[in-house]
């Protein structure tokens, strides 16, 4: 994406927008009616815990993010899976709950980062104690594997967390990294210290118009379809729902799509935002599937009124932006792009 088309944390601009579709202002409204609790933002001496509740990351791996954060004036405190593996897994399933339950009840962490996904969370996620957590609130930072973990804190304690990139996503040298890349690292640090964030899209002929004002949601369609029918399911009636994933089959995604369409998850949204499909598999030669990421979503919402955005800055790519989970959001798509906000 255009780096002219990405509007910082404390961008004001105002686009002209069209009235707001047909059922989203109901919704709306019955999720404005009790807005979730944020925890309380982070400042300077405040200090913020990293764990591997996916998979395993090495000691080193995480130097770039801790001496980052330790710029913005945070103090860093390693969990006990950081170093430690059990195959693909950061430590076994027992010693992955430990940690991330240390960091839960401990006081004194005012926030968790994931330090990477890959899988995992789902296998430990119903032994985990909430109790101190819902007492003391903090923020809970990641995507892709971590999507299980802000589904399960929405549906249950309607908490807000982060959907940002993770350790494994800092550059070694702050610096001279990228300026696409240096934006999303430092939309982190504006989340978690309180400001007020909103991004654009730029136009694309595939959107469609409207406003939706409703608490964000998402995360990665694999893992959100893959908690189906559990006790971490995802809750869309009335919410702006944001999806993004890499490296599966086109047949996988439109049967992931088709589980959220079946489950009438699609049906009550105030809008849908769709952010990167990256690094789709190719096809068995003679197995074409015959369909893009588009059509398949289109196929399965054409029927309904509420906005959608297309090319949104989230996913697995350099352009994946922090954005609260849980939090109220107005999303206004119009012919000049789209534009999400997050609501005071």
């Amino acid at each position: 994406m255009n780096r002219k088309h990405f509007l910082s944390a404390l961008l004001g601009a105002g686009l002209g927008i069209p009235a707001l579709g047909r059922g989203s202002r109901a919704a709306a409204r019955s999720v404005a009616e009790s807005y979730p609790f944020i925890p309380p933002y982070l400042k300077p001496g405040d200090t913020i815990g990293i764990t591997s509740p996916a998979g395993y990351i090495t000691t080193e791996e995480i130097q770039a993010a801790v001496r980052i954060m330790e710029s913005w004036g945070f103090k860093i405190h390693a969990g006990q899976t950081i170093g430690q593996r059990d195959y693909t897994f950061g430590g076994t399933d027992e010693e992955r709950r430990q940690d991330l339950q240390s960091l839960l009840d401990n006081d004194n962490i005012r926030a968790i980062m994931c330090a990477r996904g890959g899988y995992g969370c789902a296998r430990i996620v119903d032994r985990l104690d909430f109790s101190r957590f819902r007492q003391r609130p903090k923020w809970i930072i990641g995507f892709s594997d971590i999507t299980v973990l802000h589904t399960h804190i929405n549906r249950h304690f309607g908490i807000a967390t982060l959907h940002s990139k993770m350790c494994n996503s800092f550059p070694d040298d702050f610096a001279t990294a990228d300026p696409e890349v240096q934006n999303t690292i430092l939309s982190i640090q504006q989340a978690l210290t309180g400001k007020r964030m909103q991004y654009s899209a730029p136009p694309d002929t595939r959107n469609r118009m409207g406003i939706a004002e409703g608490i964000l949601i998402g995360g990665n369609l694999s893992m959100i379809q893959s908690v189906a029918a559990t006790n971490s399911e995802i809750d869309t009636v009335g919410k702006i729902l944001f999806l993004e994933d890499a490296g599966e089959y086109l047949y996988s995604l439109d049967r992931m799509l088709g589980n959220l369409f079946r489950s009438r998850k699609l049906n009550d949204l105030a809008g849908l935002i769709i952010g990167g499909f990256n690094r789709i598999k190719p096809d068995d030669p003679g197995e074409e599937f015959g369909r893009t990421v588009y059509d398949m979503i289109m196929e399965r919402i054409q029927h309904l009124s509420y906005p959608v955005c297309f090319e949104f800055p989230v996913g697995h790519q350099r352009n994946n932006y922090a954005l609260k989970c849980g939090v109220m959001h107005r999303l206004a798509v119009e012919d000049k792009g789209a534009l999400l906000t997050e609501m005071r």
